[in-house]
């Protein structure tokens, strides 16, 4: 798997002069770092999903909780949010074109250390349960795999299967316009 975006790496992981990536546009959808601004958005899409996500992450994450409170989310998010000022990891929101409502999120962390794949980093991403946009994780996950590619600097990126099947080692070429 990879480190939970709960506890976050210890070091940056990023060259110092990398800009990371702030907004992304796709087809009907938003993508942006995640703020403390988001967290009821945030709360409520975990909830939405509680099963889903339990299943998928409570083993090795202990994450998300049945009893989570919105002021648990708050300091949840505000934590993703310093840890990607902190350039340790970084949480985006996937958000309707308008913002309105959160359809997911996306993770990029650091890879194990010296990861048998030779990955550099990983991405993991979610979609809210409740069919807002059907076949909207298979179009994140094309999305995704472009923009990891395209737009940071990672030689490999283990890509997580959004519904936990095998992960997939994306090779990335030079940096190029996004």
């Amino acid at each position: 798997m990879a480190m939970s975006p709960r506890t976050g790496g210890r070091t940056g992981f990023l060259p110092e002069d990398f800009v990371v990536p702030t907004l992304v546009a796709g087809q009907g959808f938003r993508i942006r770092p995640i703020t403390v601004h988001d967290a009821m958005r945030d709360y409520f899409a975990v909830m939405d999903s509680l099963d889903a996500l339990s299943e998928r992450f409570h083993a090795d994450w202990g994450w998300p909780h049945a009893d989570l409170t919105a002021e648990q989310a708050l300091v949840d998010v505000a934590w993703m949010q310093k840890e990607g000022q902190l350039r340790r990891q970084f949480t985006y929101v996937v958000t309707s074109p308008d913002e309105e409502r959160q359809l997911g999120r996306i993770h990029v962390l650091p890879a194990e250390r010296d990861a048998e794949d030779g990955a550099q980093a990983v991405l993991l991403f979610w979609v809210r349960s409740g069919g807002d946009r059907p076949g909207l994780g298979k179009e994140l996950a094309d999305f995704v795999r472009h923009w990891v590619d395209a737009s940071w600097p990672f030689e490999a990126v283990r890509i997580l299967d959004p519904d936990g099947g095998p992960s997939e080692l994306v090779h990335s070429s030079p940096l190029e316009e996004f």
